[in-house]
């Protein structure tokens, strides 16, 4: 608990410093850098609940699915077009990457590739140990510098493109408290039968579903609630990148940001042609292309006014399609490999395929 409280000042004190340096998410950023920080300077421990931070991936959803845009349903068929260009864009584009890695930080391309896949941390280091891959460290510290260079860069590359969002002066309702109880229980629910991100997927799947059919009124959304979610997620984070994980060698080490940069502006690239493509904003377009996760590009679509729904949507999907698709697709082509090089070592000789 004494390690908990400890994390949730330091969160407290990042996130009102940025505030005051008006920082694009200071909740979230300021607790990432503050804590981040202290586990290279303090050498006591730390520690953030796993619950928290779902809580707060379930308040975001929950606010999401309250504001959601329904009326995108009705264009379903050229965004699903759309999303589907993209993806196989940037899985294209990651693969291109970790090829590169590959061969200049000299680590295996089985490792590399999953060390550049945008997926959850947790499913692709699930994925690994699954594949027998000894690199675990490696992938783990590609997985995360990039999900802090995102988090850290991308708010001020998108910043500047809208205004911010104006204060609300929504109280905290009953209404809103119990949907996300709701959302909390069900997305538990959803867990346990390992829906991909049920955290956030949950509540927007439940909240549109109450929209569509039945005549209850959203309530409005105070800021302190994605205040609170903004801190819950960045304490978490911030504890991500441990002290340990920059004891690896310092080619590796440049590699990992190295090609979390080119993965940056692979999505940067490709922002503009769903930009060009559909009509929308250069804020959208990148939060929804950017390989950040789900839940901080929602937060941050949120906090400058860019399409929420739409970045939501995009994200949701890019996560589906590489759980759905690209890991099962992955882990087919790993057997084949594997057992085409059995053959290879039994007989003694090369096998063509």
């Amino acid at each position: 608990m004494k390690a908990m409280l400890r994390v949730l000042v330091l969160s407290l004190i990042g996130g009102y410093l940025f505030s005051l340096l008006h920082i694009p998410i200071p909740w979230m950023l300021g607790p990432i850098v503050v804590v981040m920080l202290a586990q290279f300077v303090y050498k006591g421990p730390l520690k953030w609940s796993g619950q928290l931070r779902d809580l707060g991936v379930v308040m975001v959803g929950t606010v999401i699915g309250v504001q959601f845009n329904t009326s995108l349903f009705g264009m379903m068929g050229s965004i699903l077009f759309y999303m589907l260009t993209l993806n196989v864009i940037l899985i294209g584009g990651s693969i291109a990457i970790a090829y590169l890695t590959s061969k200049w930080a000299k680590i295996p391309m089985k490792v590399s590739v999953l060390s550049a896949i945008p997926g959850g941390l947790g499913q692709i280091i699930v994925f690994a140990e699954e594949e027998k891959v000894k690199e675990i460290g490696i992938i783990s510290y590609f997985q995360v510098i990039r999900l802090l260079l995102v988090v850290v860069f991308v708010p001020f590359i998108v910043a500047g493109h809208v205004m911010s969002k104006q204060p609300s002066d929504a109280a905290l309702s009953v209404s809103l408290v119990l949907l996300i109880a709701l959302a909390w229980v069900c997305s538990y629910l959803t867990k346990r039968i390992h829906l991909p991100v049920a955290a956030f997927i949950t509540p927007i799947l439940l909240l549109i579903t109450l929209q569509l059919t039945t005549p209850i009124a959203m309530p409005a959304v105070p800021d302190l609630v994605m205040i609170v979610a903004q801190l819950l997620i960045g304490a978490h984070i911030g504890l991500m990148l441990k002290p340990h994980m920059i004891k690896l060698p310092v080619r590796v080490l440049a590699a990992g940001i190295i090609s979390a940069l080119a993965l940056i502006a692979l999505t940067f690239g490709s922002s503009f042609l769903m930009s060009f493509a559909m009509g929308t904003s250069f804020a959208t377009s990148f939060l929804s292309t950017a390989p950040g996760g789900l839940d901080q590009m929602v937060l941050l679509a949120d906090a400058i006014k860019a399409d929420v729904s739409l970045v939501s949507m995009f994200q949701t999907f890019r996560l589906l399609f590489i759980f759905i698709l690209i890991m099962p697709l992955m882990k087919v082509f790993y057997r084949w490999r594997d057992k085409k090089q059995t053959v290879y070592n039994a007989e003694g000789h090369a096998v063509k395929s």
